[in-house]
């Protein structure tokens, strides 16, 4: 395909990533609009909030001015009229993340992936210093550069990534070609093939592993949350933005879990940590999800390390039956593949699970709630090392042989058919 059209296409993506998101937060404000304030109030100042929270979603901190009223009114100290929100609902990110990686994949499979990328980057960045420079209010501020930077980070690493992965399975007649090329003449495509998909395993393995604990604390806790739903003392409106909210918090949850599973935890405020080892919750924010936080920890809970253990086990083992078998029965089996295949599922697997523990950190409000979230350095290291000791089990222990009914030649030929999706040539 031409590569002007897959420009076209994929700014087309950009553009339509950003509108359906910008809409989507300008839909419930103008329903709110609407029933609330009976039209009665400007319009037109629900542009900058619809803004606001699309640049929210693309992990743009947002500084919160109270009017000085409020000082009076509620309470509040005149240094915390100013605050800083920086925890982000990742749910936006990630429904973002999926479809950008989508659109990069296509233009990779039409041959200009790389193309497809910048100009969906350029036409995301230059979208959003349009909404920026659109959408000015002294209530809710954000950093230029940031608001223009990060929903470029967002949508473009993605399609970075989905453009490369799409181009490394299928070829790209390209730059990706190229490096295959090379890696598989010395043998070591395969390893690399294998790698990729035992960090997928490993990080999905994290996810799913949080997502259960998040499960169960929702199941036994559901009293407490309903409690505080009550607590809250919201209308039908209020009770629906409170629970949409709370979903769009899902993932920064589930990222929550897995800390705690791996070791490290969290923070939800200064002095307030739930890990593995002891939880210490002091006074907790009033809302409704948190109420699934228990106010102790399960003896039990330094065993949940076990779960990702067993996961570096499977993903260990998935990618080892992407690496060649040896050629006959007497030969020894390469261990330089399967050395990097260990290397890269722990270096990789740790960095993304720091990665992930740093999107899902962020300051909730002042004072304490202004470190919430795990420890991206210590989740990511005891992640590395579980998960590592899994692999290496999988990866470094005797391999078991296929069936005796399988020829040699018919091994070889399905080798060197799938050498592109890590079958490669067996390495003498």
């Amino acid at each position: 395909m031409n590569r002007l059209l897959v420009a076209l296409l994929s700014a087309f993506d950009a553009l339509v990533a950003v509108a359906v998101g910008v809409v989507a937060a300008l839909a419930p404000l103008t329903v709110l609009w609407a029933t609330a304030f009976a039209g009665g109030a400007d319009w037109g100042s629900l542009w900058p909030a619809a803004v606001r929270l699309w640049q929210f979603g693309n992990l743009v901190p947002v500084v919160v001015v109270l009017p000085q009223e409020y000082t009076v009114a509620t309470g509040i100290a005149a240094d915390a009229l100013t605050i800083t929100v920086s925890l982000t609902p990742l749910a936006v990110a990630a429904l973002i993340a999926v479809f950008a990686a989508r659109s990069g994949g296509r233009a990779a499979g039409a041959g200009a992936g790389f193309t497809g990328v910048v100009a969906a980057a350029a036409t995301v960045g230059a979208l959003a210093g349009v909404l920026a420079a659109t959408a000015t209010t002294p209530f809710a501020q954000v950093e230029a550069w940031q608001a223009v930077l990060f929903p470029t980070l967002v949508f473009g690493v993605p399609a970075l990534v989905g453009a490369v992965t799409r181009a490394w399975r299928d070829g790209d007649d390209g730059p990706v070609d190229a490096v295959f090329v090379r890696l598989d003449r010395r043998g070591y495509a395969s390893a690399v093939s294998a790698a990729g998909r035992g960090v997928a395993i490993a990080i999905v393995g994290f996810a799913a592993v949080g997502a259960l604990l998040v499960g169960i604390a929702v199941l036994a806790r559901g009293g407490e949350i309903i409690t505080l739903f009550q607590a809250a003392n919201v209308d039908a409106v209020g009770a629906t933005a409170v629970t949409i909210g709370q979903l769009a918090y899902l993932p920064t949850l589930v990222i929550w879990a897995g800390a705690f599973a791996a070791g490290p935890g969290f923070t939800l405020g200064a002095g307030a940590t739930v890990a593995a080892s002891g939880t210490q919750l002091g006074v907790v924010p009033g809302i409704p999800v948190l109420g699934a936080i228990p106010p102790s920890t399960p003896s039990f809970a330094l065993l949940l390390a076990l779960l990702f253990v067993a996961v570096g086990f499977v993903a260990g083992l998935a990618a080892r039956r992407r690496l060649p078998e040896p050629v006959s029965r007497v030969a020894a089996e390469p261990v330089a593949p399967r050395l990097i295949v260990l290397g890269a599922v722990v270096v990789i697997g740790g960095l993304l699970a720091a990665a992930l523990s740093m999107l899902a950190s962020g300051a909730l409000g002042p004072d304490r709630l202004t470190e919430v979230g795990p420890p991206a350095g210590a989740v990511g290291l005891a992640f590395a090392v579980e998960i590592g000791v899994g692999a290496a089990i999988a990866l470094l222990g005797p391999r078991a042989s296929r069936r005796e009914s399988e020829s040699a030649a018919a091994d070889g030929g399905a080798a060197l058919a799938g050498a592109r999706d890590g079958d490669a040539t067996p390495i003498e």
